[in-house]
């Protein structure tokens, strides 16, 4: 056995002289430097982040087209603008129960089920309205509730799969400000498209490409091979779940006053317009202001800290949204509105990124994809409330400054854990 170990060692080569330097190599050209965070194109460049992020971002656009589609429809068939609101409103809020549930049946059977699932309610709740019009109040509530309910888990599914898809936390980190930036493309792309659609065909067209678009998305979504392998980790059995971490409930609260001030934007943008007579206003706020917070992702990925964010950085980052709020409050002329909106726009992604990872650190194991269904839910009640609350107070600035004054006075009250570098 000795000589058959030996005979395995190869032999040196007698020295001739100094050995050759290695060829220079330069850098791959995507490579990420040492402590540099990754970038967005870090990110995108490993398999299947491309086609996902497209897919979710696809299956979530009719989140911003059908309450649009529903208010242009609503009053096509001779309802008013009130009760066309509140279809829409209906819409908005039912995704606040469907997200969890359907969340949670993908942490315990994966997550093909709860996506075709979702998409199949969808596109039969879209399919019917589109059909038969709004003209019957009772089952078009039935169907807008359905089709709100039944919203695939594609954001949460997405962020239980960049840990799996991604090297090292840093990438999770800009991986989660990247799907945060791209909710401003839901929201802007998405009310145009259906605009532009219900003017060239009819809002029925409208709603009926919302269907085919949720179908394409979670369809396109659900196939990849990650989609179809990832298992959550074991879960225990517990009836609160998600919500049992004393950590969890305050940082959901203050998620709702956040997605309050979102709410109460819009509606100041209509308000202001009316007041100073400049209707362009009311489109070009909301716009800016996402607009701001995709500028707001980006920087942030790029000067971001190269440690897992503190509790510090989410009550700092709080602080300062509610904060760049206040120049708002003074009398001004619609082009300094319209400027002064990108200061809180900007911090809007970075917020929302860092409240992502510590809650998804704060969750259970298992419950991953529950727990962004969660953050969801809480955000669109808030963005409800925000609105139901700016209409009677004439769409002042003062209530998005209260709301996220609120917000990080929660966040800075009690401090949450500070996040994990892997997923739960």
């Amino acid at each position: 056995m000795a000589h058959a170990q030996v005979r395995d060692v190869p032999r040196t080569a007698p020295a001739q002289g100094p050995a050759p330097h290695p060829p220079h190599r330069a850098p791959a050209k995507n490579a990420t430097l040492p402590g540099t965070p990754p970038t967005f194109r870090d990110v995108l460049r490993h398999r299947y982040c491309s086609r996902l992020l497209t897919a979710s971002v696809m299956g979530r656009l009719p989140l911003g087209m059908v309450p649009v589609a529903l208010l242009l429809a609503a009053q096509q068939d001779g309802h008013s603008l009130a009760t066309a609101s509140l279809l829409a409103a209906l819409y908005g809020i039912a995704p606040a129960i469907g997200l969890p549930l359907l969340g949670r049946l993908a942490d315990l059977r994966g997550l093909p089920l709860p996506c075709h699932l979702g998409a199949a309610l969808v596109a039969t709740a879209l399919g019917t309205l589109a059909l038969a019009g709004t003209s019957h109040l009772p089952l078009t509530a039935v169907c807008v509730a359905l089709a709100g309910a039944g919203c695939p888990p594609l954001e949460g599914g997405l962020r239980s799969l960049w840990h799996a898809l991604l090297p090292d936390a840093a990438h999770v980190r800009t991986a989660y400000t990247l799907d945060s930036s791209a909710q401003g493309i839901v929201y802007v792309t998405g009310p145009a498209l259906a605009i532009a659609i219900a003017t060239w065909l009819s809002p029925a067209a409208a709603l009926a490409l919302a269907a085919a678009v949720t179908l394409a998305g979670s369809l396109a979504f659900a196939t990849a091979r990650p989609a179809r392998t990832w298992r959550a980790a074991p879960r225990r059995r517990d009836r609160l779940g998600v919500l049992r971490p004393p950590a969890m409930r305050p940082l959901l609260v203050s998620l709702v006053f956040l997605g309050a001030t979102i709410g109460a934007l819009d509606v100041a943008g209509i308000a202001v317009a009316e007041r100073q007579d400049a209707p362009w206003l009311a489109g070009a706020l909301p716009a800016t202001f996402s607009a701001a917070g995709l500028l707001g992702g980006v920087l942030y990925a790029r000067f971001q800290p190269v440690t897992t964010p503190s509790p510090r950085h989410l009550m700092l980052l709080g602080a300062a949204f509610a904060a760049g709020w206040l120049p708002l409050l003074a009398p001004l002329p619609a082009p300094a509105i319209l400027l002064l909106s990108t200061l809180p726009g900007a911090l809007l992604v970075p917020l929302l990124t860092v409240a992502s990872l510590t809650l998804t650190s704060v969750a259970p194991p298992g419950t991953s994809t529950e727990s962004v269904g969660w953050m969801s839910s809480a955000i669109r009640l808030g963005l409800a409330g925000g609105t139901a609350l700016a209409g009677p107070l004439d769409g002042h600035f003062a209530v998005p400054l209260m709301a996220a004054a609120l917000c990080a006075l929660l966040l800075a009250a009690r401090p949450v854990p500070a996040p994990a570098a892997t997923a739960v």
